[in-house]
């Protein structure tokens, strides 16, 4: 088995590649190529895996890394929400053309081989794909209607991989996943970066800051449960699916009041005091109209699960980032 991670030099990109190398899907791989615009930081056997580097807007790269006929895919390359709508050519070039080019590579590996490859598409979707006004809990019946040019991009990429599944080009799935925290790291372009950032710097003896009210509510998983969502997804059996391809994931609805209170309640106070509250109208502008609460009945029937509480997720963090 070959399997394709695209935007593996990313946090998920990165701890996905880790946890399969791992575990090997019970001894079935034997091909695993790492692709992105930079090297990622994996510290393993350099023969457990290929690393190949490009831009993926480019057609030229994507064929390429298609000849090689994986046999999952994973695309997590995105320019993340608030870099998308900063830089709309720059969002739609990554976010909804690189989709739609790695596709069209697929349909035609397809019709070269009269049917034969047929490989599974695992595509990383977003929240960003809903807007208000919202029911107490989105079930998975309410439709998508985005207002960002981030959500815009990600929508097009569900119906693009609906479409090519439904003529029989490949088997794919849209995942739209819950905002991950708490990330690794430092904080990046993302419009929800910051709910990462008051959980990880003040466990870190850090200032971080606060730039929307901490009424705002919001779905949430852990790195960890993301890296389950996407293994579990290569293991399903598509045709549970049926036509409709992309799956509301579950996960911890919270607001930051509670975020704080479940720092606090690990930390201490002392810890929570390092969040300073600094408005901040753009940030507020895009995340203020994203979903707070989700009913994902169809998910958690096809066998995906999640973190319990936001407490669980920030002792993942201190035991995965801190403790280690």
């Amino acid at each position: 088995m070959k399997i394709l991670i695209i935007g593996a030099a990313g946090m998920i990109g990165m701890q996905l590649a880790k946890s399969i190398v791992k575990d090997d899907f019970s001894g079935r791989i034997n091909d695993i190529t790492l692709f992105d615009v930079i090297p990622p930081k994996i510290e393993r056997d350099k023969n457990s895996y290929k690393i190949k580097t490009g831009d993926i807007s480019d057609p030229n790269i994507i064929s390429d890394l298609i000849s090689q006929k994986p046999d999952i895919i994973y695309n997590l390359a995105a320019i993340v929400s608030g870099d998308a709508e900063e830089n709309f050519q720059k969002g739609w070039d990554i976010n909804t053309k690189a989709t739609w080019h790695l596709l069209e590579e697929v349909r035609k590996e397809f019709v070269a081989s009269n049917g034969s490859y047929k490989p599974k598409f695992i595509y990383t979707s977003s929240l960003a794909v809903f807007s208000g006004p919202y029911p107490d809990a989105i079930n998975d019946d309410f439709s998508p209607n985005p207002e960002t040019s981030y959500g815009s991009q990600k929508l097009v990429g569900e119906v693009l991989i609906s479409e090519y599944s439904r003529k029989g080009y490949l088997d794919g799935i849209a995942l739209r996943l819950p905002t991950i925290v708490v990330r690794p790291g430092k904080p990046n372009k993302a419009a929800s970066s910051f709910y990462s950032s008051i959980i990880r710097e003040p466990l870190n003896g850090l200032e971080a800051i606060l730039p929307v009210s901490e009424d705002l509510c919001h779905w949430f998983a852990s790195p960890q449960s993301a890296v389950g969502f996407l293994k579990h997804a290569a293991k399903l059996d598509f045709k549970k699916l049926g036509n409709n391809r992309s799956l509301n994931l579950p996960g911890v609805s919270c607001s930051i009041a509670e975020q704080i209170l479940a720092l606090e309640g690990i930390a201490g106070t002392k810890v929570s005091k390092l969040i300073k509250r600094i408005p901040d109208k753009n940030i507020e502008k895009i995340v203020k109209n994203w979903p707070q609460n989700f009913i994902a009945d169809r998910a958690i029937q096809l066998g995906f699960s999640a973190d319990k509480n936001f407490k669980e997720i920030i002792k993942l963090y201190i035991d995965e980032e801190i403790n280690t």
